[in-house]
């Protein structure tokens, strides 16, 4: 059974709603898995003679949060009867190509990339990401070249999923021109799928689930737990091997996150507001995750101005690119900090804290306002 049957099988159970958007998706990466097996079943003379104006394309499925495009992505790998194919979060993948072109400058003084691209592609027929996003100038001067080595030269069939557009992609970003060609051969080799329909199937599942938890302790504690893997599908007997990354920050410096899994983030109060941070980490993190959990907020005085200043600058920046929030804390955010330099600008903190924790706002996608 393909991709569709089981996708069809899921609807047919009531597990999963009609949706065109997922439906459209779903169909083209079934005719993608019938054309890998016809590809393989050709053989090597049809790899000699095939046109390069006619490759097996691969797909690019874009959408907000919770449309299902991982979920799809994990049926197209499940269901694919072919060995030579990988699964991985993008963002662990370029941790590892950025590894591998170190080992290889080492050994070598050419050009690495194809030297990378052969290492990491060459024994694989699909290679299928999840969540790519590109948000430092280091990856986006190397996609283009080792994307295009992968495809062209390789013949890995890409399939990935973004929360943006192609034409989004290190928008605004430094030397964003270096990246233009990558933009292109996306628009070249794969087809792009919208799922970007009016249901946000994963927050349907945190049904139930507050995002603001008092006070602090094991029951709060196992709440945002909760939560995180119902936002992410990765499996809590599995908690010890979340992933970590170092956000990099304008190109000069990076700021560890110590779980980071599908466009969600957990980090310490202690770490965010408790060590000297200014606004651009704040903002850094809001482009790159659509969800933050924060574990350990205490109730501030006097003595934490500091502490409060940068959780006031936290939150603004959480709360203009409508990042979901959700937080272990010692009080409610009325009773966070009463007292001290800056109690009057921190009532605007507060009345934010308290709208983000609506229906209306969790809502709304990632990203500016409209």
């Amino acid at each position: 059974m393909g991709i569709l049957g089981r996708y069809d099988a899921l609807l047919a159970s009531g597990e999963l709603q009609k949706d065109p958007d997922q439906r459209n998706a779903a169909e083209r990466l079934q005719r993608l898995q019938e054309e890998l097996l016809d590809d393989r079943k050709q053989g090597f003379l049809s790899r000699i003679f095939a046109s390069d104006d006619d490759p097996v394309e691969g797909v690019y499925m874009w959408g907000g949060v919770g449309r299902g495009k991982s979920m799809l992505m994990d049926l197209f790998h499940e269901t694919l009867p072919v060995k030579a194919k990988r699964r991985v979060h993008f963002h662990a993948f370029m941790q590892e190509v950025h590894a591998a072109l170190r080992e290889a400058r080492k050994s070598e003084s050419g050009d690495p990339i194809p030297a990378v691209a052969s290492a990491l592609g060459g024994d694989l027929d699909v290679l299928a990401f999840d969540e790519m996003v590109v948000n430092n100038s280091a990856d986006a001067m190397i996609m283009s070249r080792l994307f295009r080595a992968l495809i062209v030269d390789e013949e890995v069939t890409i399939v990935t999923t973004s929360n943006r557009p192609p034409d989004d992609l290190y928008k605004d970003g430094l030397n964003r021109e270096h990246f233009l060609p990558f933009i292109d051969l996306i628009r070249q080799r794969l087809d792009v799928m919208p799922l970007n329909g009016p249901t946000d199937y994963r927050m349907e599942r945190l049904s139930g689930i507050d995002s603001w938890h008092t006070p602090l302790g094991p029951p709060a504690t196992e709440r945002v737990r909760e939560a995180f893997f119902r936002l992410t599908d990765h499996s809590p007997e599995d908690a010890d091997n979340v992933p970590s990354r170092e956000l990099e920050v304008g190109g000069k410096r990076t700021i560890h996150v110590p779980k980071s899994f599908r466009g969600v983030a957990v980090f310490s109060f202690k770490r965010l507001c408790g060590e000297p941070r200014g606004a651009a980490d704040y903002l850094a993190i809001a482009r790159a995750y659509h969800t933050v959990i924060i574990v350990g907020i205490p109730q501030m005085g006097p003595d934490m101005r500091n502490e409060a200043a940068r959780f006031v600058s936290l939150i603004d920046a959480l709360y203009e690119a409508r990042v979901k929030l959700f937080a272990t804390a010692a009080v409610g955010p009325s009773e966070l900090y009463q007292a001290g330099d800056g109690r009057f600008e921190f009532e605007r903190t507060v009345s934010r804290l308290q709208e983000m924790r609506s229906a209306e706002y969790l809502a709304l996608g990632h990203g500016g306002h409209e």
